[in-house]
C-alpha cells in the first residue's frame, strides 16, 4: 500500500474552523470520481474539507483515476492495490488513522450525491443538537437512493430512517430503510437506534474514539459501531431532511468479495468475533477487543434498554417493531422486562433455478428444525407462492418469520410435483 504524501494537518491549532474530515473507502468504484466532484461542488466551504480515500483500485479499471486530486492539499490518498484489500472495515479503519484534529468527521461511501451546502446543513444540525444538551451528537442513516444511470430524475425526495429487520442466523442485526412519518413538519432530527456506515456526520472526536474494527469483514459492522458509539457517550439521530443520496445496488460492478478467494473464511471469522463481542450463542468474550470494545460512559445493557434489543436472547421489543422512536419505555421489574422481548426468527432460504427439476410443483414443505429432526416451525409454500417466487430471475427467496424459544439449526425444503409426487429434498445449516 502506498500513501500519497499530501500536506497533512499535524497540529489541531492549524485546523480551520468548521473543518471536516471526510472518510471514504472505495473499491473499484466507477462512481468515486463523480462522488468527489459532486461533494466538492455542493459544499458551501470546500476549502474546509480534508478528504481521505482508501483507494482500492485495479489497473484494469480505466475509470478509476485520481490524477486530478493527487496535488490537491485537501486530499490524503491511500493508494492500495485491490488484491491487497482486507475488506471494507479494514479500509475504513485506515482512513481514520489520518484524522488530524478537524472539528467534524464525515464517513460516506464512494457512490453518493449531495444537496447544495450539505456541509453547512450537517454542522447546523449538530450545533442545534448541542444547544439542546447533547454533548456528542451524530447524525446517521440509510439515506435515500439515487440511480446513476438516470440522475437526478430518480433521486428519492424524502429522508429515510433505519428500522430493525432481524437477527440473522450468524448473530448480526440487519436493518431496512424506512420512511420518517411526518418528516415535512419536523424541525430537528429524530432519535436513532442504529448506525449506517455509508452516512455518518459527527464531531471529529468520533474518528478517534469509535474506530472501525479492522478484524471485522462486513456483517456486524453497523450494529457494533452503533453500540460502541452509544456506550462512548454519543447520541444517535436520523436527519430530518435530505443531505445526500446513496446508490444501493452497484449492479454489475465488482465488490471486494468478488475478488477475494478467502472472503468466506474472513466473513465467518468476523461473525464469530461479533458474537463474542455481544456474548451471543454462549460465546465468551475471551479476547481483548482493545480500542474496539464498548465504551465506558454507558453500558451495553443501557443500550439494550434504549433500543429495545436483547443480544443474548436474540430478541426485540414490540415498541421497536412498531417503529417508534427511542428510547423505549422503561420497565423497572426485571421479570416484566425480560418478558417484554419477542424472540423472532426471520430467515430467507435461497433456492436456485437449477435446483428446480419439474415444472408442475404444487406444494413445498418448508420446515425449520433441530439437527435431530425436531421441527421448530413449519409453514409450507402453496402453488401460488411457488409461482410468485419463480419470477425472480436470480433465485427463489423463501422467506419465513416466526416466534421461537430455540434457534433452529437447519432448514428443509421438500418439493412435491403434480406429476411425479414427492421429489427433491434440500436442506441447509443455519
Amino acid at each position: 500500500m502506498k500513501k500519497k504524501k499530501n500536506k497533512t494537518v499535524s497540529n489541531s491549532n492549524d485546523v480551520k474552523k468548521n473543518s471536516i474530515y471526510v472518510q471514504i473507502a472505495s473499491y473499484r468504484d466507477n462512481q468515486l470520481i463523480h462522488t468527489l466532484r459532486d461533494m466538492i461542488a455542493n459544499a458551501e466551504h470546500p476549502e474546509n474539507l480534508k478528504i481521505c480515500i482508501a483507494w482500492q483500485h485495479s489497473l484494469e479499471d480505466v475509470w478509476d483515476n485520481l490524477d486530478e486530486y493527487k496535488n490537491d492539499p485537501r486530499f490524503i490518498i491511500l493508494d492500495i492495490k485491490h488484491t491487497d484489500s482486507r475488506g471494507v472495515c479494514w479500509a475504513r479503519n485506515l482512513t481514520q488513522q489520518s484524522y488530524g484534529g478537524e472539528d467534524w468527521t464525515f464517513q460516506i461511501d464512494s457512490h453518493h450525491r449531495f444537496v447544495k451546502n450539505w456541509d453547512t446543513e450537517c454542522i447546523n444540525i449538530l450545533e442545534q443538537l448541542k444547544q439542546k444538551g447533547h454533548k456528542k451528537p451524530l447524525i446517521t442513516s440509510y439515506i435515500p437512493s439515487f440511480n446513476p444511470s438516470n440522475d437526478p430524475a430518480e433521486r428519492v425526495q424524502e429522508p429515510w430512517r433505519m428500522n430493525f429487520d432481524r437477527f440473522i442466523p450468524e448473530g448480526a442485526v440487519f436493518f431496512l430503510p424506512g420512511h420518517i412519518e411526518g418528516w415535512q413538519n419536523l424541525k430537528e432530527p429524530i432519535p436513532a437506534r442504529f448506525y449506517s456506515a455509508h452516512f455518518c456526520f459527527a464531531p471529529g472526536s468520533f474518528a478517534k474514539e469509535v474506530q472501525h474494527d479492522p478484524n471485522y469483514y462486513f456483517h456486524g459492522e453497523e450494529i457494533s459501531i452503533a453500540v460502541r458509539a452509544y456506550t462512548c457517550g454519543y447520541d444517535l439521530f436520523h436527519p430530518h431532511k435530505i443531505i445526500a443520496w446513496h446508490e444501493y445496488t452497484r449492479q454489475g460492478r465488482t465488490k471486494q468479495w468478488d475478488d477475494d478467494k478467502n472472503w468466506v473464511e474472513k466473513n465467518d471469522t468476523c461473525h464469530r468475533r461479533n458474537r463474542k463481542l455481544f456474548e451471543m450463542d454462549d460465546e465468551k468474550k475471551d479476547i481483548d477487543f482493545g480500542p474496539y470494545d464498548f465504551g465506558k460512559e454507558r453500558t451495553l445493557e443501557e443500550y439494550e434498554r434504549y433500543s429495545g434489543l436483547n443480544f443474548k436472547m436474540r430478541a426485540v421489543q414490540q415498541f421497536t417493531l412498531d417503529l417508534k422512536n427511542p428510547p423505549n419505555p422503561a420497565i423497572e421489574n426485571e421479570e416484566d422486562y425480560k418478558n417484554s422481548f419477542l424472540k423472532i426468527f426471520k430467515h430467507c432460504i435461497d433456492i436456485y433455478h437449477n435446483q428446480l427439476k419439474h415444472d408442475d410443483y404444487d406444494f413445498w414443505v418448508v420446515s425449520f428444525e433441530l439437527n435431530d429432526g425436531t421441527v421448530i416451525n413449519r409453514r409450507d409454500a402453496d402453488e401460488n407462492e411457488i409461482n410468485m417466487m419463480k419470477q425472480d430471475k436470480d433465485y427463489l427467496k423463501v422467506w419465513r418469520e416466526f416466534n421461537c424459544e430455540v434457534k433452529p439449526q437447519k432448514w428443509v425444503v421438500w418439493m412435491h410435483s403434480k406429476s411425479a409426487g414427492w421429489v427433491d429434498r434440500y436442506e441447509g445449516g443455519i
